[in-house]
Formats: C-alpha cells, structure tokens, sequence
C-alpha cells in the first residue's frame, strides 16, 4: 500500500485560520505519516522521496516556518514529536540516501536547520559530514560572492532586511558547522566587507556582524582543524587600519576571542601573533555594543502561586524564618537597637536581603512611604496555633492492634531467673569431682578390659559369611546345575591342600619357614614350593599366620 504525500506545512495567514482542534489533528497526521516513512527500507525510502517531492516540500516548509519563528502552537507533547520527527526525516535524507535531494543541501535550507536544531547534540556531526561528503564549499561559491555583494551595497537588490536575515542564517550556519567559517575566510574580500559594512551601520546589524566575524575567527581555532597562520594573516591587515571603531575592535572588546586566542596559540604561531594579542588585550573592557547576553537556565511559568504578602506586599510576619534572614535581622539591630524584628523583616524584603541598602537608606532617611508610616518598633508575631497535620481529623480513635506473643521456656521465673538462687549450689563444672583435665585421660577405671576385648577378637570367624543362596531352585525358578564345579571351588579346593600342606610342614619343621636365604635355599623350603605353587614370601606369611595362631614366634 502506497503512503500518501505529505501536505506542506502552512504560513503565518494560513495557519491563523485553522482552529486548535484541527491544528491538533494536522500535528497527528504527520507524525503518523513521517514515522511511517521512517518504518520503510533502505531501497524504498528511496524510491519513494525520489518519485514523491512532497516529502522534500514537507521538510523545506517546516523547516522554514520554525526558522521564521512562526508560531506552531504550544509547546506541547505532539508539536514537541513532530519537530523530533521531521530531523529524524532530514537525518535519512542526507545520511542514508546514495543521491541526496539538491533542495536540501541548499544553504537557505541547510541555514534554517541550523536555526531549528541549534541545540540538538547530532546536528554539528551531521552537518560537517554532509559538507565534506557532498563537497559544499564547490556548490557555495555563487552564494558567498552574492552574500559578498549584498555586504557591499546593502541598500541594493535586497535590501537591509533581507540582509539582516542573511546574516542570522549566517550565523546560525556557522556556529553548528565549523567547515563553513574556513570556507568563508578564504581570501580577503569577506572580511574586508563586514569591516566596511561595520563602520556605516547601525548598532543591531554591528551586533550581528561581531557576532559573525567571532564565529569565523572560532572556526579557524578549532581545536580539530585548527589554521592560525590563515587567522593572523586576517587580524593583521585589520589591525592596520588602528580605528576605535572598528570591527576587529568590537570582537575584542565584546567577546572572549582575545583571550581564547592566547590561550590556544602554541609554537611558531605563538611567537608570530605574541605581540599582536598584547595589542589587541588594550581593547578588552571598551565595548559599547548591548550584546545578547546567553539564558542560563529556563524560564519558569508564573502559575500565580507564592508566598503570602501583607498589604504592602512583603513577607507574611507569621512565616518561618531562615536562619540567614534571622542573622541579618541581628546585624540591623545591633547597628539600630530601636527597630523591631518585624519592621526589619520588612526592609529586608524591600531591599532583596541587602544589608548595605537597608543601611543606607536607613541612615539617609530615604525609606518608601509604607515603610516610613510602618510601626519601627513592630516585633515578629508567632502564630497562635499551628495547622492541624491531621489528614483525618473526624476519624474516630482505635485501640491499638496486639503486640506479638512472647516466646518462653521451662526455665523462665526459675529461681536463676529470680536471682534467688543461694551462692553455695552455683559452682562451676562437676561438684565434687577431685580430679582435673590432667587427671581424666589417665583414669583407666571404667576403660573396657583388655582380655574381654581379645577373647571377643578371637571368636570372631571372618569367614563365616551368609549362605549365599541367590541361585537357589526356588529363588531361580529351575533347575540348577551343580555337577561341574566352578572357579570359586577349584580355588577353595586348592587353599585347603596347601593349609594342609603349609600346617603340617609348620608342625614339623617351624625353621622351614625363616626370612633368610639359607632357608629360601634349603631342600625343604624347595620342597614346599614345588608341593603349594606359591613363593617364598607368601610361604612367610603363612608361617607368621601359624606363629600367631599357635602362640608361638617365628
């Protein structure tokens, strides 16, 4: 489904005729509209600013009528989306788009974004790309000889109010894209311009050409692509014309450059301009232009709410006090002890909290009519009863809710618990026990007896197991074959003959089974190997079984 074109954004006349409500659905439809071309692909947002130019006509008329402070409603939510909007349209327009709309790389344009977005924190890396990308100081030549032109003879073609507007573009151009000051300074002739323009025009257009030629010199000091040599080469042909009225004397003395340019000035350049910034520090302090000085902070809306203010329009005297005021009420009173804290507090609150005011207006005796028919002796009043905090006050009291139970044991109200146990039944481990931590491990009274412990070792059989009966017929559920014996038989078979071997050799020759190597090399160990199969070190082992079992030693 093809989106459809945009409508372009009205005038002054046009939109004076539109009602709020309607306003409100014309913001609505082109947020809608501009975010569904933002939701499309690369290739077809393309394809469809190229076959359609009401989006470029779109963004041209808005971005005029917001540079011409035209009024586009309040400040609210939607106008506030809609203006996010159109520089997100612009962005895609100039970053994404292979072939860029001309009517959008056009200096009025590119000026009045500037105007718009001042403050938006992309747009300087937006513009400084577009210019290098787009090579723009080739397509700006033709404006800067005409804006050249219009310097010179400000009287002609377009007179001072096109002019005025000139500038202001200018300006704005030049303070969010540092490329269009270098181009700008490029030769002698721009400069020479705004100097003789300077000298035959009124305060208003001189406050814009310091502003102008502070933003080129700015361009040429920054710190990213910094050209001094250009810079000095421009300060000194205007320094030599030596005139207290001239341009290069009101940027001095109306700006920080001098200052900016000392402290930026490094090498070769440094020593080449040192004596020309000494020169030009003698005009600091000597400006007499009225130049717009920057907001530091929003505006607040006067809602119409405020402390309350007796008749004469000060301080209500049954507020609280700050400390800084009540210190100040001191200092008065100890230079004029016949005057009340509350006739204090209202000069205060005449004066702004200057004590040298109050001072002085108290001592020449120049105080405004409804201070001089104030009582001077009039104290602070407090309050006689204070504003109920009560959110409430008619809601009727309840007891309040249980306390949590507590938790108790057997020995709670006991007689330590009482403190009432006698001193005599408190002791400290076993009573009467006589012997000590050195004494215990060596009391072997109620140790188990040794031959009990034996004799109970002895009768223990570690072969006498569990019958095994996992493979009886029962358990099986068939018959099992016992005819041929298995391993474990052969095996039992085999240790029966050699006990019985190793038994009766045992009984009949003990010295046959000696650790030394006359015996391993002796007839009758030889022949108790051949007759068991083991080896000399099990045939030892046996014997020391035998030994221990018969009680005797090996």
């Amino acid at each position: 489904m093809d989106l459809p074109p945009f409508a372009p954004f009205p005038g002054t006349d046009p939109r004076r005729e539109i009602v709020p409500k309607e306003w409100e659905l014309c913001i609505d439809a082109w947020i809608l509209l501009a975010q569904r071309h933002l939701l499309l692909s690369r290739d077809a947002f393309a394809l469809k600013v190229s076959q359609d130019p009401s989006v470029v006509e779109f963004l041209l008329t808005y971005v005029e009528a917001n540079a011409r402070h035209i009024s586009t409603g309040d400040p609210t939510q939607k106008s506030n989306s809609l203006r996010r909007t159109c520089y997100l349209l612009v962005h895609r327009c100039l970053v994404n788009l292979e072939k860029k709309p001309p009517p959008l790389l056009a200096w009025q344009f590119l000026s009045d974004f500037s105007i718009c977005y001042a403050k938006t924190p992309g747009v300087t890396t937006l513009l400084q790309g577009i210019w290098h990308g787009e090579d723009l100081g080739t397509k700006f030549q033709k404006h800067r000889a005409f804006m050249i032109r219009d310097l010179e003879t400000p009287s002609g073609t377009s007179g001072l109010p096109e002019l005025e507007i000139t500038l202001e573009r200018t300006a704005a151009l030049l303070r969010c894209c540092q490329d269009y000051g270098h181009f700008l300074m490029l030769g002698y002739d721009f400069v020479d311009a705004l100097s003789d323009l300077y000298r035959s025009s009124d305060s208003s257009l001189k406050q814009k050409l310091v502003v102008i030629s502070y933003r080129c010199f700015s361009a040429l000091m920054d710190p990213s692509k910094p050209n001094f040599s250009m810079l000095l080469d421009h300060l000194y042909g205007m320094y030599s014309s030596k005139k207290s009225d001239s341009l290069l004397s009101a940027v001095c003395s109306n700006t920080p450059f001098v200052r900016e340019l000392r402290d930026q000035l490094t090498g070769p350049d440094a020593v080449r301009g040192e004596k020309l910034v000494k020169e030009l520090l003698a005009f600091e302090g000597t400006g007499t232009l009225q130049m717009r000085q920057r907001k530091t902070g929003m505006s607040r809306l006067n809602k119409g709410k405020g402390k309350q203010r007796d008749e004469y329009g000060h301080g209500a005297l049954d507020e609280s006090v700050h400390v800084h005021k009540m210190s100040l009420i001191t200092q008065v009173q100890d230079l004029f002890p016949d005057l009340g804290s509350g006739f204090v507090v209202k000069l205060l609150d005449e004066y702004g909290d200057d004590m040298e005011q109050v001072t002085a207006h108290l001592l020449d005796n120049s105080l405004p009519p409804q201070l001089k028919s104030a009582d001077r002796s009039e104290t602070m009043s407090q309050p006689e009863s204070q504003p109920s905090t009560d959110l409430v006050p008619n809601l009727p009291p309840h007891p309040a809710p249980p306390s949590l139970p507590n938790r108790r044991n057997i020995h709670d109200n006991d007689a330590f618990d009482r403190l009432t146990v006698p001193s005599a039944q408190i002791h400290r481990g076993r009573r009467s026990s006589p012997q000590t931590a050195d004494t215990v491990p060596q009391d072997r009274g109620s140790a188990p007896n040794k031959a009990a412990i034996l004799s109970a070792l002895a009768a223990f059989d570690s072969d006498d197991d569990e019958r095994d009966d996992t493979y009886d017929v029962e358990d099986v559920g068939g018959t099992v074959d016992t005819a041929m014996p298995g391993s474990d038989e052969i095996d039992a078979d085999l240790r029966d003959k050699n006990e019985e071997a190793l038994f009766r050799a045992y009984k009949m020759s003990p010295e046959a089974f000696e650790r030394d190597a006359a015996t391993r090399r002796g007839n009758a160990r030889m022949a108790l190997r051949s007759e068991t199969g083991m080896t000399d070190e099990a045939i030892e082992g046996e014997g020391s079984k035998k030994a221990e079992e018969v009680g005797g030693e090996v």
